[in-house]
């Protein structure tokens, strides 16, 4: 596959205008070759990320979160800000990302997390509709759906609020979404599905009646790779495309957890 039509199809999956005015979605580092045949999907391109995909011979690595959020002056290799960019540029492999485009995107982050959860989606949140509500099968307590967070995502969540309320209405913003909790309280939600939340967010919850569950911002963003993987592949299938897509093991977002 060219380049540019490996760019052509993630505008497709997720569009470049549903990014919200920060963000720096798209291509971020050409890569040396222009025909590319194995792509590795990351959460974030780290150093580890790029040794990875170095070995296992990629020429480009599609992340999650973008690099060069704000100008950079130098590129250096033991500047964590740039060590990854340095090593890219040295292997020649190239660097898109898909941030908040792909959060709001059909099928991209919050819809794979809801999906995770087994929560069927009936709306979308904000004027940027990069959250989701919908609801569960059944009604569980608090504390019996975050520990169904705990399984389905792999990690130990916090949250909010009272054990045994009720939960059959769920919204999310995966992430550092704690912050967009109203959207929640606007849908009727039960509980708030996020990544992190701070420590006057969590005040916020408890004024505005809205249970939080915190589930860690790696575990909350990391669900999508396997789904992004394989609409990849079968994108791919469609146009007679041989490329190979593989999901990182050296991504370093998870926190140990004891």
């Amino acid at each position: 596959m060219k380049l540019t039509d490996f760019v052509k199809l993630m505008e497709t999956i997720a569009p470049p205008e549903l990014a919200l005015g920060f963000d720096n979605p798209g291509l971020l580092i050409d890569p040396a070759e222009e025909e590319i045949a194995k792509v590795m999907l990351a959460l974030d391109a780290t150093p580890a990320v790029v040794r990875e995909a170095a070995e296992w011979g990629a020429q480009l690595i599609l992340t999650h979160h973008p690099l060069f959020f704000s100008p950079v002056k130098h590129v250096l290799k033991r500047d964590p800000e740039t060590a990854a960019a340095w090593l890219m540029l040295k292997k020649g492999i190239g660097l898109y990302a898909a941030h908040t485009n792909l959060d709001a995107a059909e099928g991209g982050v919050n819809d794979a997390l809801m999906a995770a959860l087994g929560v069927t989606v009936t709306e979308k949140l904000g004027e940027e509709q990069l959250g989701r509500a919908g609801v569960l099968p059944e009604t569980m307590p608090l504390a019996e759906f975050a520990k169904l967070c705990a399984e389905k995502l792999g990690t130990h969540p916090a949250y909010t609020g009272k054990g045994d309320t009720p939960v059959k209405k769920v919204a999310c913003v995966s992430g550092a979404g704690a912050s967009e909790m109203e959207l929640a309280v606007a849908a009727g939600a039960d509980a708030f599905v996020t990544g992190e939340i701070k420590h006057h967010e969590t005040l916020a919850a408890d004024v505005l009646g809205m249970p939080v569950v915190v589930c860690g911002h790696y575990e909350t963003e990391r669900v999508v790779l396997e789904p992004l993987k394989e609409r990849l592949e079968r994108a791919c299938h469609c146009n007679g495309n041989d490329v190979l897509y593989k999901v990182a093991l050296q991504d370093a977002g998870a926190l140990t957890r004891i």
